[in-house]
Formats: structure tokens, sequence, C-alpha cells
């Protein structure tokens, strides 16, 4: 489990979170939901240790991250960064053997390429594996990206916005390929996402935030209501329930 107490983080006068507290359950899949600027990318880049809070903690497994090796907490914590870059020319597969570093650290072995192998299944890029990043669809790269992350092999995946500029067809790729770590692996999936209907029907937990604050969090049904979105956006919301899950539209506020 991680949790984060009192977490503060300012840049001169201006506060970003403001005393927030929260926990990731182990094996569950959280969502982060909340207007631009709410500080959801901020906490997350914190527990990835990207960036260091102005005071608070952050705990896994009731340890204080900082005082875990880095190369420790890479076997644990695996993140991928909004609009990842290289400037390298790289193959798929290239790519993904990044997330074997921590363990090999270049030296690829051969539980090493079993692991990359099994990510690639895993999320159906086996064709792929040759080709070069340059040359793939962005919905192609970002899939590339999430098996280099999942080929880490840690306990929890830290995500920053996945989804974004992804066509619908990939959206729903990546978000049953998550629900699948958790349920098949046992895998912590926490991501940062704005489309409140994927988050409502992957979820396990929701925490959402606004203005550097917890506003609210909890089971969907907690979090996914008219009163609760609607305060949280500034937006009317109407919620239907069918037998897929919750829909909420927001398309003609009143």
């Amino acid at each position: 489990m991680i949790t984060v107490h009192n977490l503060h983080k300012t840049y001169g006068t201006k506060t970003v979170l403001a005393g927030v507290n929260a926990s990731f359950a182990a094996g569950r899949l959280t969502s982060l939901i909340g207007p631009n600027g709410a500080g959801k990318t901020t906490l997350l880049m914190m527990i990835a240790r990207l960036m260091a809070p102005s005071s608070g903690d952050i705990c896994l497994d009731g340890r204080e991250v900082g005082d875990i090796p880095l190369r420790d907490y890479a076997k644990r914590v695996a993140t991928l960064r909004q609009a990842p870059d290289f400037n390298l020319r790289l193959t798929v597969e290239e790519l993904v053997a990044f997330g074997r570093f921590p363990y090999s650290r270049g030296a690829l072995t051969a539980a090493d390429h079993r692991v990359i192998d099994d990510a690639l299944s895993f999320l159906a890029l086996q064709p792929l594996r040759k080709a070069y990043l340059d040359e793939l669809s962005g919905g192609q790269r970002q899939m590339a990206f999430l098996a280099m992350t999942i080929a880490q092999q840690t306990d929890c995946l830290l995500l920053d916005e996945p989804l974004n500029n992804l066509d619908i067809k990939h959206a729903v790729h990546i978000m049953r390929a998550l629900r699948r770590l958790c349920d098949e692996q046992g895998r912590t999936v926490i991501l940062v996402v704005h489309d409140i209907n994927f988050a409502a029907h992957y979820s396990d937990h929701i925490l959402a935030m606004k203005a550097g604050a917890v506003h609210c969090a909890g089971s969907v049904a907690e979090v996914v209501n008219e009163a609760r979105l609607g305060e949280l956006y500034d937006l009317d919301f109407e919620i239907t329930h069918g037998a897929r899950g919750r829909l909420c539209n927001y398309f003609n506020p009143a």
C-alpha cells in the first residue's frame, strides 16, 4: 500500500498541493480525476520520486520512500510520464528492454528476454516488435511505452494521462490492459485520467482533486454522482445507470 500524509508542495508563494492525505490499496486501480491545475500530476510525480514534496510523508508498505534506495524503488514502482519522448531511433523491442534496466543494468539475460516477450504478448505487440517507434501511430507508441513500464515488473505502476490523444479503440485497449494487470497479476495501478467515463468503468477507487486538495475519495459509487462531480468540475452532470455501468453526460450543461 502507498500512503501520503499531509503532503504539501509550494513554488515560492504558489501552493500546488495543500495537506493531501490519501491511500492507495495494493492490487487496485485508482484513478486521479479533477480539473486542470488540481495537483494530480504533482501528486503522482512525488509518489514516483521524480519531484520532492515541500513537506509531508510518502510511504510504501509503511516505509518512508526516501529511505528506500532508488534502484530498489525502481523494482517496486514504475512510472510512465505524460507524452514520453525518446530522441533515439529505437524499435519497440529495444524500448521495452529499457524496462529491465533496474535489474540487468543494460546486460540483458535470458530471464530479461522472457519478461520482454511476456510484456509484448500481454499487449499484443508481437507483430510490431521490430518496428521503429517513429513508424508507429500515436496509439501504438503509447502501447509500446506501456509495455516498457510493464516489463519493469513492479508491484505498482504510476501513469500520467496514458490515454492522452488516443482514439477510442486504443484508449479502451489500454484501460482493459490496466484492469487485467490488477485482476490477473495483482499489480497496483494509479493513473491520472480526464475521461470520467473511463474512470467510472475501470476503477476500483477514485481520488478527486481540486485546487491542490482532495475534494473527495472513495468507490465509483461514492464519487461518480451528480452532486460530487458537479462540485468538482462546476458543471451539471446527468448520470445514467445501465447494464455496463454508469454513464456520465456533461455535454449540455444547464
